[in-house]
């Protein structure tokens, strides 16, 4: 048999029952001790009225006087009942040292032995006692009088417990409706403290959320983008494997603020940013992230959600596949160029001039053949011979020169497994798209010149490619127009260009490419005043990395 549900399904709605017990159960509590402690409160009170009265009336010189009187109840009984009157206690009774009344509130009663102690106060002794004499159970005090050392008389005061007990359910009464009041005030902020807590917890009860808490945990640490929330602070409120990973954080940076965390300039100012951002590339040391930020505006304090995806191999391919299009268009050019000199040769040979066509036939492949012999012989590694092969066509067909230093010499074999060729395409390559552009740019004066540059007469990029003492030093050198300085240091930095937006990755790339594999990079001027880019990787381990302008 299946028990009916006692407490209500959701978190706040069980809060609210036991919090409303608690509180009850509270004011109960202090209820029945304020109770308690005002009885025992009246008890005294009644006990000190008695005695200050039964004390005053043996220390008064008129009782004294009336006891030596033939009749003493004359005159103590209207006294007597005068100041029990003023007084409000239940009885005074003075009697002679044998207890026989003198006073009474009731006179049928004078003349009557009292009823109750005397013992105590026969012998000079003031005391109380609760006993129940002819108005029923009171408090009691009883005292001597003495005239000249001798006991002479003795009063009693006292006042009757249900006298007590009326003003103790008086102040009861005050007491409940206190009581009731707090009970009434704690049961309201206890609904709306959870109240408020229902509209957080959606009415979930304990076991849901501890569910939804496992699930959010899995799925955060399953997903492969990174996740990153920031309180209204900025500080890290939380963060997934993936998030650190690509900004290179460790497990202390929750709490943190963003701006303490060592981030790019740009990178930091888009996570502090009030409002959204939608797919905005930044970089790091070592990758291309896409940046969504969104601000969180249902909670106390505004916060921020942010997502963060990996784009570096992404970029990496999409450089690559730029480099297959420039070569697929110097295919498609050489092709057309060869078709026209191979219209050239057979009509110079119909006219007759067959000498001509060989001499202009054999010019030309000598002329094509120089630099791909030369690459061949200097560069024994496959990817790279190919890489300069095709830049070199896509620059003869922008008007550009890419020659290769007589110093290069790479030998097959000489870079290890550990050196990915896709690095080497990434930064042999980028350097060299820059280098062509800057160059082709100065001879069409379409470059902003750096101050007291001169103009080149022709357009030319030297590249260089050798082995030095365990390291590969690649190094393109242009004709362009230079770097000014103030820019050297911003360079690497932040996707720096000079050619638009959507652009200025290339060397941001060529940076983490050198990072990734320990490398360096350094920027400087040219002989011929244009840009010198050297970049040195090491051929056995990971040197530090270092980035210099």
């Amino acid at each position: 048999m299946r028990l009916p549900r006692v407490l209500p399904r959701s978190l706040a709605g069980q809060l609210f029952v036991m919090q409303a017990l608690l509180v009850a159960a509270v004011v109960a509590g202090c209820a029945v001790f304020a109770y308690v402690s005002g009885r025992d409160q009246a008890e005294e009170t009644a006990k000190r009225q008695v005695r200050t009265a039964a004390l005053a009336m043996a220390e008064s010189p008129s009782v004294r006087e009336a006891i030596r009187a033939p009749d003493p109840s004359a005159a103590l009984q209207p006294y007597a009942e005068r100041v029990r009157a003023e007084t409000g206690i239940a009885f005074i009774t003075i009697m002679d040292p044998r207890g026989v009344r003198w006073t009474h509130p009731t006179p049928a009663e004078i003349g009557r032995p009292f009823i109750g102690h005397t013992d105590r106060a026969l012998l000079g002794e003031t005391f109380e006692e609760t006993y129940t004499g002819t108005l029923g159970p009171s408090i009691r005090v009883v005292t001597p009088v003495r005239d000249e050392g001798r006991v002479v008389g003795l009063v009693s005061a006292g006042i009757t417990v249900e006298r007590v007990s009326t003003q103790v359910r008086e102040q009861l009464g005050a007491l409940a409706l206190a009581a009731g009041a707090a009970l009434a005030l704690g049961a309201l902020g206890t609904y709306v403290i959870n109240a408020r807590l229902r509209r957080h917890t959606h009415g979930m009860n304990a076991r849901e959320l501890s569910r939804m808490h496992d699930y959010h945990a899995a799925t955060l640490h399953a997903v492969r983008e990174g996740l990153l929330m920031l309180d209204g602070r900025r500080r890290i409120a939380l963060i997934n494997d993936a998030a650190r990973e690509l900004l290179g954080l460790g497990p202390e940076a929750v709490g943190r603020r963003v701006d303490e965390l060592e981030l790019p300039v740009a990178l930091t100012g888009a996570l502090l940013a009030s409002g959204p951002r939608v797919d905005e590339v930044h970089l790091t040391a070592d990758r291309v992230i896409v940046v969504n930020t969104s601000p969180v505006v249902g909670g106390e304090q505004r916060g921020t959600v942010v997502t963060l995806r990996d784009h570096t191999e992404l970029q990496a391919l999409s450089g690559e596949l730029d480099s297959e299009r420039g070569f697929s268009q110097a295919l498609r050019s050489q092709a057309h160029e060869a078709a026209n000199r191979l219209h050239t040769v057979v009509s110079l040979i119909e006219l007759g001039r067959v000498e001509e066509a060989v001499e202009f036939a054999t010019a030309e492949l000598e002329l094509a053949q120089v630099l791909t012999d030369r690459v061949v012989g200097a560069v024994g590694e496959p990817v790279l011979a190919a890489l300069l092969l095709g830049k070199a066509a896509q620059a003869n067909e922008r008007g550009v020169e890419l020659v290769l230093a007589e110093d290069s010499l790479i030998d097959d074999g000489a870079l290890p497994e550990s050196l990915a060729a896709r690095d080497l395409v990434t930064v042999l390559g980028n350097l060299i798209d820059n280098a062509v552009d800057a160059a082709s740019e100065a001879t069409r004066g379409g470059g902003a010149a750096v101050p007291g540059q001169r103009t080149a007469a022709r357009a030319l990029v030297t590249v260089t490619a050798r082995t030095d003492g365990g390291e590969l030093l690649l190094r393109v050198a242009d004709t362009g127009a230079g770097i000014a300085p103030d820019d050297a240091d911003e360079v690497f930095r932040r996707g720096w260009t000079t050619r638009g937006t959507g652009r200025g990755l290339g060397l941001a790339l060529v940076r983490q490419a050198a990072y990734r594999n320990g490398g360096t990079v350094t920027l400087d001027r040219s002989e011929d005043g244009g840009a010198r880019f050297t970049v040195r990787l090491p051929l056995t381990g990971r040197a530090a990395p270092e980035v210099t302008a």
